[in-house]
């Protein structure tokens, strides 16, 4: 693929800023509760407190929708992140339950879309477990059978019999869920915030969360708030803090490129019928989805840390571009003389138990992650379930599953620099096997 004019985006490649970005805040205010963070998690709730009657402020540093919420693949999952099987021997009781959560997550934002009439190129196809090698297709069996037990629904098939790309073994579909455009979802999301009676104030970055008199207390540059309750909304910025708990999260940084436009016949011939969203088996996986314009957009592979705060704003390293044009040129390889248009990438947050958490510090401060990659799908729902357990005193069966009764979290493991380096080579001397193994077949039906 050529990669010699592409476009390095320092917000996202789906959508431009919003034009009306709402003044920061100037002065002090006070309200019933404050929700931190202005992206898909803290927007829904912020909404659904608003909906409910309650006065509520809410605060973002840049604008809403500016973090990963709107730089994301636009892959709406149905099912739980991370690593299955891990998950499943570490956490096998739970996983019906986390089954039900995932699901649910999913058809909530299907309602969300549909309920504020929200145009951000919805298709509900669902998304598949692509297997690249065989090793990979046994995965994603035990993968199905897993989740199938815990009551996901789910199909497997060739890639002929799923619809995906014949560059592709097969896989697993989760019937749940589908592609969307996160940006315009995102942004959608904020119009509809910014017309309720929620109190939102942008660039308006948060430099302390105290406690004093009975109320939590939010500094910024110009001004505090003083509320009853708050609600840590930051996924990953959430470290800046001394109120935050220790290893909450990992923040990580992620990528995500866009081809030029591409011939409709070409596109056909790839076999793509059911336009499901692709995330490969590797350890550290590849993503690949059609857009409604008529690319192709895929990323990630590899893992960056971020190991200080406040997060640096990034642009990709064009070395991790050329590495994922390398990949899509094995994936697709007649769409290997395609070039990259642009190129933009975010921060998402992983937990130490690659499962979406939430909890309470004392009576009055609220946390939730609801990420590990499927946060599109997670994050909304997870911010509806926080502002109603903040309203009525109870928690939904959903987030009950969620739930922390001690903020204390171990440190992560393998997510430093150099366990994220070690992974990643695994997946290439995977990837030069089963590529060697793949010319070997090729050389051997030539002769025949």
């Amino acid at each position: 693929m050529k990669t010699n004019n592409v476009e390095y985006a320092s917000f996202s490649g789906w959508v431009d800023p919003p034009g009306d970005v709402r003044p920061a805040l100037a002065g002090d205010r006070s309200c019933a509760i404050a929700v931190i963070g202005g992206g898909i998690n803290g927007m829904s709730t912020a909404l659904r407190l608003a909906e409910r009657g309650k006065d509520v402020v809410l605060l973002e540093a840049e604008f809403c929708g500016h973090g990963s919420s709107s730089r994301n693949a636009g892959q709406l999952a149905g099912a739980p992140g991370g690593d299955i099987q891990l998950l499943d021997l570490l956490f096998r009781k739970k996983m019906p339950a986390m089954s039900r959560f995932t699901d649910n997550a999913a058809h909530h934002v299907e309602d969300v879309i549909k309920r504020f009439g929200i145009d951000c190129d919805y298709e509900p196809v669902g998304n598949c477990f692509a297997a690249v090698s065989r090793g990979q297709m046994g995965r994603v069996r035990r993968v199905a059978k897993i989740l199938r037990r815990a009551g996901t629904e789910v199909e497997l098939g060739t890639s002929d019999e799923l619809g995906i790309p014949r560059g592709f073994l097969g896989g697993m579909r989760e019937v749940v869920g589908g592609m969307l455009n996160p940006g315009k979802f995102s942004l959608g999301l904020r119009r509809v915030l910014l017309s309720s009676d929620a109190r939102v104030f942008e660039r308006t970055k948060v430099v302390d969360v105290t406690r004093q008199g009975g109320q939590v207390v939010i500094s910024t540059p110009r001004g505090e708030v003083r509320a009853d309750k708050a609600v840590l909304a930051t996924n990953a910025f959430a470290g800046e803090w001394d109120i935050t708990p220790r290893h909450l999260a990992v923040p990580i940084y992620v990528i995500e490129v866009e081809t030029e436009p591409i011939e409709p016949g070409r596109l056909a011939a790839l076999g793509w019928t059911s336009r499901s969203g692709l995330v490969t088996q590797h350890n550290i996986m590849e993503n690949y989805r059609l857009t409604s314009r008529n690319t192709i957009v895929f990323g990630v592979r590899r893992l960056e840390r971020g190991t200080t705060y406040p997060l640096p704003e990034k642009t990709p390293d064009p070395e991790l571009v050329e590495e994922l044009a390398e990949a899509f040129a094995m994936r697709f390889p007649t769409l290997a003389d395609l070039s990259i248009d642009r190129a933009w990438g975010g921060w998402i947050a992983i937990t130490s138990t690659w499962l979406p958490l939430a909890g309470q510090l004392g009576d009055d401060v609220f946390y939730s992650i609801a990420c590990n990659g499927h946060g599109l799908a997670q994050a909304p729902y997870v911010g509806s379930l926080m502002a109603d357990l903040i309203v009525d005193g109870q928690r939904h069966e959903d987030l009950e599953v969620l739930w922390k009764k001690t903020p204390k979290f171990p440190r992560p493991m393998m997510m430093g620099p150099l366990g994220l380096r070690t992974i990643w080579a695994v997946d290439r001397f995977n990837d030069l096997v089963n590529g060697s193994r793949r010319n070997a077949r090729r050389r051997s039906m030539t002769a025949v």
